[in-house]
């Protein structure tokens, strides 16, 4: 290992009962996650958080409070020389109809790194997630809010 990797996600349940996901381009593979990113040197990871929805989904968040950390070593999926640590916190919006999504089977089309996907909570589950550590997270989304 020569680094550690923080990620920070949020877990948007809107009035709907749907979930927030973001399917993304990325080293020429696609992946669907929660919508998030690295923390920045000098920045706390709910600065991390709020900044991350509003580059990509261009809302505000307030955090409900703190949902998951990773309990384990986990390699990057990118490269397998680096560490990574994500946490995840449930997040709350008044802006979630102002983001711009697409149904659920598209993909980001060529040149565009990212589309964001509503998905009901009664068919939601970990096969919708691409990582492990969003598969576990998923599970426990299910157990929570399901």
């Amino acid at each position: 290992m020569n680094r550690i990797i923080v990620r920070v996600y949020g877990v948007l349940i809107n009035p709907n009962n749907e979930i927030l996901l973001t399917t993304e381009r990325y080293q020429q593979k696609v992946f669907s996650k929660f919508p998030g990113g690295g923390l920045e040197l000098g920045e706390g990871v709910i600065d991390c958080l709020k900044r991350e929805f509003q580059e990509e989904a261009q809302i505000d968040v307030q955090i409900e409070n703190h949902f998951y950390t990773t309990p384990h070593f986990i390699a990057s999926a990118f490269n397998p020389e680096e560490q990574l640590l994500s946490i995840y916190y449930k997040v709350t919006s008044h802006e979630w109809e102002t983001i711009k999504t697409v149904p659920q089977s598209h993909l980001p089309p060529e040149g565009k790194s990212e589309v964001f996907k509503w998905v009901k909570l009664s068919e939601f589950s970990s096969e919708m997630v691409t990582f492990p550590i969003d598969k576990e997270v998923a599970e426990l989304i299910v157990q929570t809010f399901c």
